[in-house]
This record gives C-alpha cells, sequence and structure tokens, in this order.
C-alpha cells in the first residue's frame, strides 16, 4: 500500500485542537500521509484565562525537520503559524529549491482570541514572499485586508476588492474565509481564480466552539491537492469537510472548544459517495 504525503510548516498547538496536530488529523482523515515542521510552540495559560504565548524553534531545527520530510517527497504542502520574516525566508527558498508544488498558504497572522498581528514584520513577509508561490491562499476576513492592504472587510464586496488584489500578488487561487463574521444568513466564503468570483454557502453554525477550524480547512485543501484533486474541488471538498467539522465540534474546557476532525467521515453524506 502506498499513500500520498503532504508537509504542513506549522506550529503545535498544545491543547491538540489547531496547528499541526489539526493539520495530522484532517490530512489522516482524508486518507493522505501527513509530516511535520515544527516551526512554533503555542501554550495556554490555564491560570490566566488560557492567554496564548508562543515558543519559536531555532531555524536550524527546522531546516534539519524540512531535510527529512523532503528526502522522503511531498505531493502537496501547507503553511500555518510561521512566527518570524526568517522562517517565511526559508519557507520561501525551500519551495523554490525543490520546485515545490500544490502550495497551501494559510497566512496565520494572530492566534485566536486576539485581534493583533503577532508580529507586523511578518505580516508583510507573508504578502511579498509567500503570497506569490500560493496555489491556494486561504486568509480569513483580517489576514486578507492586511495582504490586500485595504480595510478591514465587512460585505461580499470588499472580499472581491480584497480578492483580486491578492491575485495580483501572485497567488493562483484565492479563497476568503467569511464564515459566520458578515452579516448573511449563511455561511459565507469567497473563491477567486483570476477570472471568476465564486460563493460558497453553508448553513451558519450556532457554536463558539471553532478552535482550530482555519488549520482544518487548509489542511483539508492540501489533502485533496496531493491526491491530484484540481484546486476547485479540492476547496469544495474542504469546505463540505470544515462544515462538517464546526457542526459537530465541542467543548474542551471552559475557554475553548475545537471542532472535530471526525465528523466529515462519519455524518457527511459526500464523504460516502
Amino acid at each position: 500500500m502506498t499513500m500520498k504525503k503532504a508537509l504542513s510548516i506549522a506550529g503545535s498547538d498544545a491543547s491538540g485542537g489547531a496547528g499541526i496536530q489539526a493539520d495530522l488529523k484532517t490530512l489522516q482523515e482524508l486518507g493522505v500521509y501527513g509530516m511535520t515542521a515544527l516551526t512554533v510552540i503555542a501554550t495556554m495559560d490555564p491560570k490566566n484565562n488560557w492567554n496564548h504565548n508562543v515558543f519559536p524553534q531555532d531555524i536550524k531545527a527546522l531546516e534539519a525537520q524540512l531535510e527529512t520530510i523532503l528526502s522522503v517527497g511531498i505531493d502537496a504542502m501547507k503553511t500555518g503559524m510561521l512566527g518570524s520574516v526568517e522562517t517565511i525566508e526559508l519557507v520561501g527558498r525551500t519551495i523554490d529549491e525543490n520546485g515545490l508544488k500544490n502550495v497551501v498558504i494559510d497566512p496565520v497572522m494572530v492566534c485566536k482570541g486576539t485581534d493583533e498581528v503577532l508580529h507586523p514584520e511578518t505580516a508583510i513577509a507573508l504578502r511579498e514572499i509567500l503570497t506569490p508561490r500560493a496555489t491556494v491562499i486561504t486568509p480569513n476576513l483580517f489576514e486578507a485586508w492586511q495582504l490586500a492592504q485595504t480595510g478591514p472587510i465587512q460585505t461580499i464586496d470588499d472580499m472581491k476588492e480584497a480578492a483580486v488584489k491578492i491575485h495580483e500578488i501572485g497567488a493562483k487561487y484565492v479563497l476568503i474565509k467569511g464564515g459566520s463574521k458578515l452579516n448573511y444568513e449563511k455561511a459565507i466564503d469567497l473563491l477567486y481564480d483570476g477570472k471568476e468570483f465564486e460563493i460558497l454557502e453553508s448553513d451558519k453554525i450556532e457554536t463558539a466552539y471553532t478552535h482550530g477550524a482555519g488549520c482544518t480547512y487548509s489542511a483539508a485543501i492540501t489533502a485533496e491537492l496531493a491526491k491530484g484533486t484540481s484546486p476547485k474541488e479540492a476547496i469544495y471538498t474542504a469546505k463540505e469537510f470544515i462544515t462538517e467539522a464546526i457542526r459537530h465540534s465541542w467543548r474542551l474546557n471552559q475557554y475553548v472548544g475545537p471542532v472535530m476532525h471526525g465528523a466529515y467521515k462519519e455524518f457527511s453524506k459526500a464523504s460516502k459517495k
């Protein structure tokens, strides 16, 4: 038996719901063998309202991880929290020097529960270095306007404006995740391929338990690309995957609840076709 292989270059979430933990769970659920290169370790302080602390890993350790993984070979890759300009530069070189394809960039700029860019210079590097190398880029509303250098996004027209600007930087497919944040009846994501806009709708799910949703969504896209699916079809499947994961999300503790990575396989009709 052989399996398609995918690489996640991202941070570790000590609580297990996001980062490389979410990526590996998602890849496994979709039948892809996952490998990880760890960039940072994120912890949460139970004595201080679950506040996040981020511990960057040594760049030489990251280089050694990548060397190990690339000697095996991969069919797709994604990024998550990278943490520094030096790390972003290394990822950019790694993509170029190894001719890596099926690159999914999840331009993580903040930890969930915060609203400020961890390091403003990393947002610039994400825009200038990794956005042009993206097969698919998956910003949320905040990340999209940071990349596009527009104002805050409040409408679908705002999403379209940002998507065009991000595509002009070089990303082939731009998926802006609006989810339930916009004032619409449905949860809205916007896909732009440089020619057409497509609105991806799903029912709004009333839950506060969405920890790891962005990581999971981008990892599902990565898994499908690794299997040879077209970018659009990969995104459609990932949309169904994350919708079911959020629908069946659950409470971990008084601070957070993760999405359920096994929900798509267990509950979705699409997964049983």
